[in-house]
């Protein structure tokens, strides 16, 4: 009965909110032009912070609130920038997706705080992407779970909190429900997914119609007085929601900071080089390795290869150590020190490397991606490096997701049905740069240049703290 009751008070107090807020939505762009400040103000005097208790005077403090592991990275850019211009600024982060394993090491190092409640969801995250996964959430109290979220937000929105949602429409509702002065910025969507190839879906006329990926419900919170920044992640998804009357800003891609071409080793020159990015929720991960190890047992190639798998926390070197032994692979010294791997595996002319959290330094070595991944495939292709998937059962990395993220990059990365499909088409890359290349750079112009996270924190200063 208790949870009824929660989740009843959650749909009441949206729906009042909701009757209380549409009125000013009719305000227009106008008032939001009028309270905008120019960019560079970096300095805070004073903060006025408008919250679901009133005004609040000269309190500094930030809530992130952010949907997704991908989100979680980004959010962590945006926030290390703004500590660099902020010192001082109390900052806080609500993970909605997930532990928020990203902001263990900023929260061990005292400079933000990271609140609840938080749980691990059945589907990784990912219900929408299937009923199945959907219904295993909901049976693991994802209800439950959102009403605790809101309640949590609305009780710091009204201490004072100014909100910054990383996301969706979750996010984005949970911040305007709050009452508080709010900033969003949008991870997910792209006008590039229905605007440019390859293929074309259903859904792309359903966006052609409106003008913009992002739907007339999300525009509604997006031009709400109390929200007083939007950024996007380029500058034509931004163009799409301006036609609609949103103040949208494309500062930059912060995916794309703290990476940069390195110089391949001396120790891996005498190979091709490709990286292997199978993704971190468990099992998915496994299984969705194993499927590109099939994808590497029938690749005939003449030269030596060496394969970077490029671990996250999950899944260990011991459980994918025992899926290559089981393929024939065989444990060997490490070939270099300098390369940081944890444990190297020689299968014929095949050497593979196991490397947790060597992602930053091994991806501008690889020549071709073999990815199962999202966020990782993004930043290896914004490297200009072109890559392969292989979609599997999910519940992230399916045919539809795969699909998107191919139109979203240009077709940079190009999703396969079979291994042996994949494997064709991986040595058609190794064996012609000029097609390599060609696919790198639409990708790397796709994702944009590295800096962004330093911009939407001058966005972040000038529009929202300062408001």
């Amino acid at each position: 009965m208790r949870k009824r009751e929660l989740i009843i008070e959650f749909l009441l107090l949206i729906f009042r909110r909701g009757k209380k807020a549409a009125p000013r939505f009719e305000l227009g762009i106008k008032d939001l032009q009028s309270s905008a400040l120019p960019l560079g103000h970096a300095a805070i005097d004073q903060v006025s912070l408008y919250s679901a208790g009133g005004i609040s005077q000269g309190i500094k403090a930030l809530l992130v609130i952010s949907n997704g592991h991908g989100e979680d990275l980004i959010a962590l850019r945006v926030l290390e920038s703004i500590h660099k211009i902020h010192p001082n600024l109390l900052l806080e982060v609500m993970p909605l997706v997930g532990e928020g394993k990203a902001f263990t090491d900023a929260v061990s190092k005292g400079w933000l705080n990271q609140i609840g409640p938080i749980a691990r969801l059945p589907s990784g995250g990912f219900s929408n992407q299937s009923i199945s996964g959907l219904i295993a959430d909901f049976s693991s109290g994802l209800m439950l779970l959102c009403v605790r979220q809101w309640r949590r937000i609305r009780h710091e929105a009204s201490q004072g909190r100014l909100l910054l949602a990383v996301g969706d429409l979750f996010p984005l509702l949970l911040a305007w429900s709050s009452g508080s002065i709010y900033g969003f910025i949008g991870t997910p969507k792209s006008d590039y997914t229905w605007m440019s190839g390859p293929g074309i879906a259903l859904s792309d006329y359903y966006h052609r119609l409106k003008g913009t990926e992002w739907d007339p419900w999300e525009w509604l919170l997006m031009r709400s007085p109390r929200c007083k920044l939007v950024a996007v992640r380029d500058k034509l998804t931004a163009r799409g929601l301006r036609r609609h009357g949103v103040r949208a800003h494309s500062p930059g891609n912060p995916m794309m900071d703290q990476l940069e071409n390195k110089f391949c080793p001396p120790s891996l020159v005498k190979y091709r080089r490709l990286i292997l990015l199978c993704g971190s929720r468990i099992p998915e991960a496994m299984r969705n390795f194993e499927r590109l190890l099939n994808s590497l047992a029938t690749l005939d190639f003449e030269e030596s290869i060496v394969v970077l798998v490029a671990l996250g926390s999950n899944p260990s070197c011991a459980e994918l150590g025992q899926l290559l032994f089981e393929h024939g692979y065989k444990p060997i010294a490490l070939p270099a020190s300098e390369l940081k791997a944890q444990s190297s595996w020689q299968k014929g002319s095949q050497l593979l490397l196991l490397g947790p959290g060597q992602f930053a330094a091994w991806a501008s070595w690889a020549e071709v991606g073999l990815t199962t991944a999202g966020t990782a495939t993004e930043q290896l292709v914004g490297l200009g490096i072109p890559a392969v998937s292989l979609p599997g059962s999910g519940p992230q990395f399916k045919k539809g997701f795969a699909k998107r993220q191919s139109r979203l990059l240009g077709g940079a990365v190009q999703p396969f049905s079979t291994p042996t499909a994949l494997a064709a088409r991986v040595k058609l890359l190794l064996n012609n740069r000029h097609l390599r290349d060609g696919l790198g750079d639409r990708g790397a112009q796709r994702m944009g240049l590295p800096g962004g996270s330093a911009m939407l924190a001058e966005l972040v200063s000038s529009f929202l703290l300062k408001s």
